[in-house]
């Protein structure tokens, strides 16, 4: 393969012309048309064929994953299709044979997908979404793992950081850490796995997430004394406010902060120090002294799972999470998920027997055939263990003590499954619940999955 960029063709239009987003079936690497065109050539493209994505290990330190996604990913799937305009573009730049072009004038997205429920947790080796269809359904890949691979990621963090938080409520406000459309996908991924609202506005107007937010630096800056920044954010907003006080010295902040609010003060909040817990014991014991026992405490600065964790014990009513969170707590905003055919027919038509197909390269080992997948529980109705069978479809006479992971959740490329996002959220929890004490452990540590996935 020629790894330089090659150009056939007319010189492609400018980016800057365009008046309109492509469809989401431009959303895909120019490789999956290579295959799909070398395919046609050989006139198998639309033979049976397995695809799956899974992780084949979890990120460092990490017991479980969150999947999350499924509900953006779905409709994107389900109008994933080529319009003349594309076609034209893909003609033009070489990325398409003739023969492809003619195939993709009429073809839309009308596979099957089964998959885990969006909320739910999964592991190494997990079959987290399948498709099934045919061998021109690769084109999809691309598109379910940028989804699947940024949300699931985000929802794993996010669910770290609610279990170390203790019951105590978080606010997602990353959005000024990443591109503004991963903002969005980040509340709606944080959202589902427990975080309790959202900075970003339009997450709000799009999902009906709870927004909220105080007042930057530059505020209380853009006044010349501090007290008059409090003043004005309490007439505008009233005595229920959270006032940022660390903009100049965070003792004499809230010494201010009270003496402009009064005793029923909403809330503060602490931005910076070396140590924020220490920083929110000293600001409570100033606040009962004054009067303001009543007032909460938030703190934000680049906090993870790992330090809310050492909060634990500090007098802190809520935290703030932002960058460690969309951009990745210590280790990027990707899970690692991987898309992989399992399966394929070797002739033609409806009834072709499927034959497993299977990646032996050191490394990066796949286990061929279509797969379904179990949680098995004890007698307390905590997870055990993950068991994966081979096989189409799950044996109603076999019984196990769980229940089924995957289901249907596309059917001819028409959607089946779309629960609500508090649905979501509330499976979620409940999903959460099962997992055993030391899976829920935020611990830096290097165990990998708590559950062992087994064939």
């Amino acid at each position: 393969m020629n790894w330089m960029p090659t150009q056939s063709g007319p010189t492609p239009r400018s980016l800057t012309a365009q008046t309109t987003m492509p469809g989401p079936a431009m959303l895909t690497d120019r490789y999956e048309l290579t295959m799909l065109s070398s395919w046609i050539a050989d006139g198998v493209q639309d033979r049976k064929a397995v695809f799956e994505a899974f992780g084949r290990r979890l990120p460092h330190g990490r017991r479980y994953g969150v999947v999350a996604g499924l509900g953006r990913l779905l409709p994107l799937l389900r109008d994933f299709r080529f319009a003349p305009a594309e076609l034209a573009y893909l003609r033009d730049v070489g990325a398409i044979t003739k023969d492809c072009a003619g195939y993709l004038e009429g073809w839309q997205f009308r596979g099957d997908v089964d998959a885990y429920r969006e909320g739910d947790c999964y592991f190494a080796g997990s079959p987290v979404l399948t498709v099934s269809g045919t061998l021109g359904d690769v084109l999809v890949e691309t598109l379910v793992l940028s989804v699947l691979n940024f949300d699931s990621a985000i929802a794993s963090a996010a669910a770290r950081m609610v279990t170390a938080a203790e019951g105590r409520p978080i606010i997602e406000m990353g959005s000024r850490r990443t591109h503004e459309q991963s903002a969005l996908a980040a509340a709606r991924a944080a959202y589902l796995a427990g975080v309790t609202a959202t900075s970003n506005l339009a997450a709000g107007y799009l999902y009906g997430i709870p927004t909220t937010g105080t007042a930057a630096h530059a505020f209380t800056m853009s006044y010349r004394d501090e007290r008059d920044a409090f003043a004005s954010q309490v007439r505008a907003l009233g005595a229920g406010t959270s006032l940022l006080v660390d903009t100049y010295d965070s003792e004499q902040g809230i010494r201010t902060a009270v003496a402009t609010a009064g005793t029923g003060l909403g809330a503060i909040r602490i931005d910076s120090g070396d140590d924020l817990g220490e920083e929110a014991r000293k600001a409570r014991a100033l606040l009962d002294s004054l009067g303001a026992t009543q007032t909460r405490i938030l703190v934000t600065s680049d906090l993870d799972e790992y330090n809310i964790a050492a909060m634990a014990d500090a007098p802190v009513d809520g935290f703030g999470v932002g960058t460690r969170l969309v951009t990745g707590s210590r280790g990027g905003p990707n899970c690692g998920m991987v898309f992989k055919l399992v399966a394929v027919a070797d002739a033609d038509g409806p009834d072709a027997p499927l034959r497993p197909v299977e990646k032996r390269a050191k490394g990066k080992v796949s286990v061929g055939g279509r797969k379904i997948a179990y949680r098995v529980l004890d007698d307390t109705g905590y997870a055990v263990q993950e068991r994966i069978v081979l096989r189409h479809v799950p044996d109603s006479s076999e019984a196990f003590p769980g229940r089924v992971l995957t289901l249907p959740v596309m059917r001819g490329g028409r959607i089946v499954h779309e629960p609500t996002l508090e649905e979501i959220r509330t499976f979620h929890a409940q999903v959460m619940a099962e997992l055993p004490p030391g899976a829920l452990d935020v611990a830096d540590s290097s165990i990998g999955a708590h559950l062992a996935a087994t064939l």
